[in-house]
């Protein structure tokens, strides 16, 4: 059977760690971390986002900040609105909540933010940094799944892994942490030919295609640490609509460990957001 790896419980030790961050942070200069937050329009998938981002920063002791602009909010709004958050002293951390409403382009907005408030980590600055070892603040979806990996394993020196995804969110800075752990890193997608025969050499599969149980038992060798980021609202044939991960988790009893969905991936990426945000306030104070 596999180890389920409990994503809830480590974000919540996460959560701890941050909370102290917190508190160091209030001693040493009077006030605590600023994340602002920004929601364009209405989208009701981003509100509940935005809404739980909120709710942990409340718990942790962070102060946030949240900036509700109109669905017809211009370009050049939008940006003057990075610019001020960007001067602004009390602000440690900025977060632009996607997707936009149509008629507004992300990339500007997103390269507006200075990188060292960029808690996303989606900075040209900090792709680059990330890129090259050279620190900078490290996408969350990515930091989490290091962390969720770094709790069932000790040395990545040699490890085959297999990325299925290649998107600027997950695919490709994962891919360059594990590099930098000394794994070897084999990046595919959804149109890799041979991709169950690249995947079951794997000792490590991280998937984030967005398909749906993509990944089948045969998929996946004895022994392996899977990965599931995935994460997509079906109806199954009784009409019950239910969230399901990228894996066949049902199929992979022969893995060392997988995480499960919800509950696996996802609670490690609003805790990472918020770590990011005391690591920002850290270093403005070095």
């Amino acid at each position: 059977m596999a180890q389920i790896i409990d994503g809830k419980a480590l974000a919540a030790r996460l959560m701890e760690d941050t909370r102290q961050g917190v508190a160091d942070i209030v001693a040493a200069t009077g006030s605590a971390p600023g994340l602002a937050v920004v929601l364009v329009g209405s989208d009701p998938a981003s509100e509940v986002y935005v809404g739980r981002k909120i709710s942990q920063c409340r718990k942790a002791g962070i102060n946030s900040i949240e900036h509700r602009l109109p669905a017809d909010t211009d370009q050049a709004a939008l940006i003057a609105l990075i610019d001020s958050l960007n001067a602004d002293p009390a602000i440690h951390g900025i977060l632009v909540q996607l997707p936009l409403p149509k008629g507004l382009d992300a990339a500007p907005i997103l390269d507006r933010i200075s990188p060292a408030k960029d808690v996303d980590g989606f900075h040209p600055v900090n792709v680059g940094r990330l890129s090259s070892g050279t620190g900078g603040l490290v996408p969350c979806t990515p930091l989490g799944i290091m962390l969720l990996l770094d709790s069932v394993i000790d040395d990545y020196r040699g490890l085959n892994v297999c990325v299925i995804g290649k998107s600027n969110i997950v695919g490709k800075p994962v891919s360059m942490l594990l590099l930098e752990r000394e794994a070897t890193v084999t990046v595919t997608h959804i149109e890799t030919i041979d991709l169950p025969d690249i995947a079951r050499k794997a000792d490590i599969i991280v998937a984030a295609a967005g398909a749906p149980h993509l990944v089948r038992g045969y998929w996946v060798k004895p022994g392996a640490v899977v990965i599931d980021v995935g994460i997509t609202r079906i109806t199954d044939h009784d009409g019950v609509t239910k969230l399901v991960g990228d894996c066949a988790t049902h199929e992979l009893d022969h893995a060392r460990a997988v995480t499960p969905v919800p509950g696996g991936v996802g609670p490690m990426t609003i805790a990472c957001l918020l770590a990011n945000t005391v690591k920002a306030a850290k270093m403005g104070l070095k």
